[in-house]
């Protein structure tokens, strides 16, 4: 018998309470401007701080321009966007002057009744239930809603049980990160290897990026309430937290926007790039789908008689023209890009049969360190599949009567 039965057997031989998760937690915070706070630092949990390595933002006051929400005790963050992707951060300490994306809903425990790494756990195996309700038969992702957390029917063993699940679920993730750091390791030394498949010499002539793409910032229809819709008829609408951690494609939405609201925004197609110009900032990426974009993206189309599009999504992502758009964006910690600055970036151009050649390499490489059916990304892999088979027996129990 393991540890957990006995504390079960010992503490609750009748079964677990069953509850809403609204009973025995909160979802906290209040909406404030970080801007008055001023000068001083505050610490900013955000849907891309979570995606590109979980570290929070550190910015001053001054350099937030929408609200956020305070934060004050331990809390689990979980996405309001895009349950396939999960988005669920656990924060047991909060540092002074903390606030999160309002894309976030902070849920408080009640102490009495859940640790907060239980929360953490529960919340993470619901996700993909969570996904399913939110999913329509054209594959649209609504947001998901306060009551979709609040809602859901969870088990509330005794604290001591909770403690045990949490410190083996724990070592679980601790083994995974540590194939999670080596992994990274490969990526760094594959970084290594693209910068040198990427650099060319002399000869090789050099163009202005907006001599040969059309380079376009996106549009807002405002106010953007009032062109969401749930309605079939709507269009898809294109935001950060539509693409994965380390993603490539952008292949669904989470909300659309009405036909009156798309002739007001910008349009993509299929094989367009899509970049970012703030948030996750500089990073491309290419749309799979036709959609619309805000003005928080640039466009990036008609280069495919000068590039291959897969070439030309590694020149995006190398450090040379990474830098590049960060000194032209100029010194501040929140750098903003605009379409001028893409446009002026100066990048080589070799050869068509070059090209093909670069991302035959690059794209192996590539698959040594993300494709799941070989090499470290297969262990990890089937560490995290085992992960998710012993959290989800761990997080189940015969119910009390």
């Amino acid at each position: 018998m393991s540890r957990v039965d006995e504390l079960i057997a010992k503490l609750a031989p009748q079964g677990v309470q069953f509850k809403k998760l609204g009973d025995v937690a909160q979802i906290a915070g209040r909406n404030v401007q970080p801007s008055a706070m001023g000068d001083a630092p505050v610490t900013i949990f955000s849907l891309p701080s979570f995606d590109h390595g979980m570290t929070p933002e550190v910015l001053t006051g001054t350099e937030v321009g929408s609200a956020k929400t305070r934060l004050s005790k331990p809390v689990v963050l979980a996405a309001k966007l895009n349950p396939h992707i999960p988005r669920v951060w656990r924060l047991e300490v909060i540092p002074e002057r903390a606030f999160c994306s309002p894309e976030f809903y902070p849920i408080e425990p009640d102490a009495t009744s859940l640790e907060i790494g239980f929360l953490y756990y529960l919340i993470l195996s619901k996700m993909s239930w969570l996904a399913g309700t939110v999913t329509g038969s054209t594959n649209s992702h609504k947001r998901l809603q306060r009551e979709d957390y609040l809602n859901l029917e969870v088990p509330v063993p005794p604290l001591e049980v909770q403690r045990e699940i949490v410190r083996i679920l724990d070592q679980f993730t601790q083994l995974e990160a540590e194939l999670e750091a080596e992994l990274e390791a490969r990526r760094c030394q594959y970084d290594y290897y693209a910068a040198q498949l990427l650099s060319v010499d002399g000869d090789v002539p050099r163009v202005k990026f907006g001599d040969i793409a059309r380079i376009v910032r996106g549009a807002s229809p405002r106010p953007i309430q009032k062109f969401l819709t749930d309605d079939p008829r709507g269009v898809p609408w294109i935001k950060i937290g539509d693409v994965p951690a380390g993603g490539k494609y952008i292949t669904g939405t989470a909300q659309k926007v009405t036909p009156e609201g798309a002739a007001k925004s910008r349009r993509v197609t299929p094989g367009d790039f899509v970049l970012s110009n703030s948030m996750s900032f500089g990073r491309p990426y290419v749309s799979k789908i036709e959609g619309y974009i805000h003005d928080g993206w640039l466009a990036i189309s008609d280069f495919e008689d000068s590039y291959v599009r897969d070439y030309l999504y590694y020149l995006l992502r190398s450090g040379p023209v990474q830098d590049e758009f960060a000194r032209k964006a100029g010194a501040g910690t929140v750098k903003n890009l605009n379409a001028e600055i893409v446009r002026s970036v100066v990048i080589p151009m070799p050869p068509r049969e070059q090209q093909e050649r670069v991302v035959d390499l690059l794209d192996r490489f590539d698959a040594l360190v993300n494709d799941i059916s070989v090499g470290l990304p297969a262990e990890l892999h089937a560490r995290r599949t085992q992960y998710e088979h012993y959290r989800d027996r761990l997080l189940t129990f015969k119910e009390a009567k």
